[in-house]
């Protein structure tokens, strides 16, 4: 009885006799939840800046905004993307870089490193092959190799569209994959001889609770996403200008020893 009471006047005296300490903790606690929000707060907002900024890399409000080649089979798309990059060099020789991609094929111009950490054995090409200038509909543009750990069937892309020059839309649907979505890339003049070249992404929206989860593993698979096509159009760039200036270098007259071959890329210069 002694001991209980003398514990309990004890535990009086340090919450309660002293004037305000209650009072004092409570305010503390609450300067520190508000401390604390406003952390996630501001770390929320600069998420979603970051995000708007970087989910359509290089594009601008109109090319975001205008229509695409492959829009119209996803008509009402829960997320799209738009991504460009501006290349010195005409929208034909942009696509012979363009069409060649495929893990079979040229690659996918990307980190090549990255992907092959994956077992996908994939080789960005550093020349034009004549053998990969052609894409129809229906034909598989490769991404995963038969055979790989995970992905024994392997996983390709379903070519939807091909307007030779101008455009590629690739698709994807089940079974084969978990959503209905749309890869398009776009080539358009700039009327100073080089050209835009854009990727739009579009996933269609699904019912239920099956669509939110594919919505959700789609949205937080799209930073990964960003990075591999920014690099890829970089890829592209870079091999469409540096073939395109070797080539006007030659037609100049340029001497052999002041040029590359035609198609080749600055890694085989460097080489």
């Amino acid at each position: 009885m002694c001991s209980r009471y003398v514990m309990e006047d004890r535990g009086k005296g340090a919450a309660g006799d002293r004037p305000g300490g209650g009072r004092s903790r409570r305010s503390r606690a609450r300067r520190r939840a508000v401390i604390v929000g406003t952390g996630v707060a501001v770390s929320a907002a600069g998420a979603t800046v970051a995000r708007a900024r970087y989910r359509d890399w290089g594009s601008t409000p109109d090319e975001r905004d205008c229509r695409l080649p492959g829009d119209e089979l996803i008509a009402d798309p829960a997320s799209f993307t738009t991504r460009a990059v501006t290349i010195k060099a005409p929208p034909a020789e942009v696509w012979k870089w363009l069409v060649q991609i495929g893990q079979d094929r040229g690659g996918w111009y990307s980190y090549e490193w990255l992907e092959n950490l994956f077992g996908l054995n994939i080789h960005n090409a550093r020349e034009l092959r004549p053998e990969w200038q052609q894409l129809a509909p229906g034909d598989r543009v490769w991404a995963v190799p038969a055979g790989s750990k995970g992905r024994g069937d392997g996983y390709a892309f379903l070519v939807a569209q091909v307007q030779p020059g101008q455009a590629l839309v690739l698709s994807q649907s089940p079974p084969e994959h978990p959503w209905d979505a749309t890869w398009a890339f776009a080539l358009a003049d700039d009327g100073r001889g080089g050209c835009r070249l854009l990727a739009r992404g579009r996933v269609a929206r699904r019912p239920g609770f099956t669509g939110t989860l594919a919505w959700v593993g789609g949205e937080l698979l799209d930073p990964v996403t960003m990075v591999m096509t920014r690099k890829m159009l970089l890829g592209i760039r870079a091999r469409a200008e540096f073939a395109h200036d070797v080539r006007r270098r030659r037609s100049a007259g340029a001497a052999p020893d002041d040029a590359t071959p035609a198609g080749s890329t600055p890694d085989d210069a460097a080489a």
